[in-house]
């Protein structure tokens, strides 16, 4: 299963047909308050646009490791830049999307800090 949040009604459409036999649901902004396995446990009933949230979420669950990998070229090859990719885990399924959505979005400022840093410019102090 895969689920959304920040996709526009074509980016929807582009990553189902991109994924075929894999379920696609958009998390609408009523589950914001919800637990993350509640969430999975309705995704059939779920209503509305996922397009809420000012960055694309793209959350993998009971997905293999090669399906996730294969999830993950699948999207580099539709052109998407910038979307925080999460897979669920046993203490994820216990929490809040909100919750969540915070956490998805400090690791993301993480990672991206690690990597401007990796880059550089660095400081050659105290060689000679």
């Amino acid at each position: 299963m895969i689920f959304l949040i920040g996709f526009s009604e074509d980016e929807v459409e582009l990553v189902r047909n991109a994924f075929g036999d894999v379920p696609v649901y958009e998390i609408p902004e009523e589950c914001r308050g919800w637990i993350l396995s509640e969430i999975i446990e309705k995704a059939d009933s779920l209503k509305g646009s996922g397009n809420w949230h000012e960055r694309k979420f793209f959350l993998m669950h009971d997905l293999s490791n090669e399906e996730i990998k294969d999830a993950l070229r699948k999207m580099k090859s539709l052109g998407f830049r910038g979307v925080i990719y999460a897979t669920t885990t046993p203490n994820s399924l216990t929490m809040k999307l909100d919750e969540l959505i915070e956490e998805w979005l400090e690791e993301d400022e993480y990672f991206r800090q690690l990597r401007k840093m990796k880059k550089g410019p660095y400081l050659n102090i105290g060689s000679s």
